[in-house]
């Protein structure tokens, strides 16, 4: 899915490596949209993991329409856009994210700021969101 060939894959590739937060955004059933900024983890392919809260409306609004979208900050002048549109799914059967080595390593220093221990922030962000990355876009 991201074209690590070219110019832009690379970038793409870069942000999904390397940045800590990007905006998932979600919309109602009355067609509102809903920016969050989240921690996510890429595999590598063509899925990205969330971690949130079990009574969040993110999980409602992905139960009720699957179709989201994924940005990360650009530039100040608008530069440097990178645009993920997939499909998320609520995954009963993922590791919770005290076991998920990975997503532990990449978010250790912002659980240390919060003072949260793995084992704590999968207590309260119990619920794994996967988002399949069905069209990618920018410039």
């Amino acid at each position: 899915m991201i074209d690590e060939s070219t110019d832009f894959g690379q970038r793409t590739a870069r942000h999904l490596t390397d940045d800590e937060v990007l905006w998932l955004t979600t919309v109602t059933p009355g067609g509102q949209p809903v920016p969050n900024p989240v921690w996510f983890f890429w595999d590598g392919a063509e899925h990205i993991r969330i971690y949130t809260l079990p009574g969040s409306l993110r999980v409602k609004t992905i139960a009720d329409n699957p179709k989201v979208s994924l940005n990360f900050r650009g530039t100040e002048t608008g530069g440097d856009v990178v645009v993920l549109n997939g499909q998320a799914a609520v995954n009963p059967t993922a590791e919770p994210p005290h076991e998920h080595a990975a997503y532990i390593e990449k978010y250790q220093r912002g659980l240390d700021n919060l003072k949260l221990t793995p084992e704590a922030f999968a207590q309260q962000y119990s619920v794994a969101v996967d988002v399949r990355i069905t069209k990618v876009r920018g410039f």
